[in-house]
């Protein structure tokens, strides 16, 4: 959907891609997403992980399955995330 800017809306949309972490809550996923940064001081690459609430509407995605979520409108106190698709299954 094309604004009067004429930058499509989805362009701007954030997607990271994690590791289910739990599924235990009702289409929802939280996904653990792992960067690297180095440290200011100490110069040493370190991993940092965030958390996400993730909408999963079918309840398909399971504890160790790698995911790619996409940013969305708040569905909930925590969740503004929705799984777009998942990458690779739990073995």
């Amino acid at each position: 959907m094309a604004t009067t800017t004429g930058v499509d809306e989805t362009a701007r949309l954030k997607i990271k891609e994690g590791v289910v972490v739990s599924d235990k809550m009702d289409k929802t996923v939280v996904v653990a997403v792992q960067r690297l940064v180095r440290h200011r001081l100490y110069r040493r690459v370190i991993r940092r992980t965030r958390r996400f609430k993730a909408h999963d509407a079918t309840n398909d995605c399971r504890v160790g399955d790698r995911v790619r979520i996409q940013e969305c409108r708040p569905l909930s106190k925590e969740k503004c995330w929705r799984v777009i698709e998942v990458i690779s299954r739990a073995k």
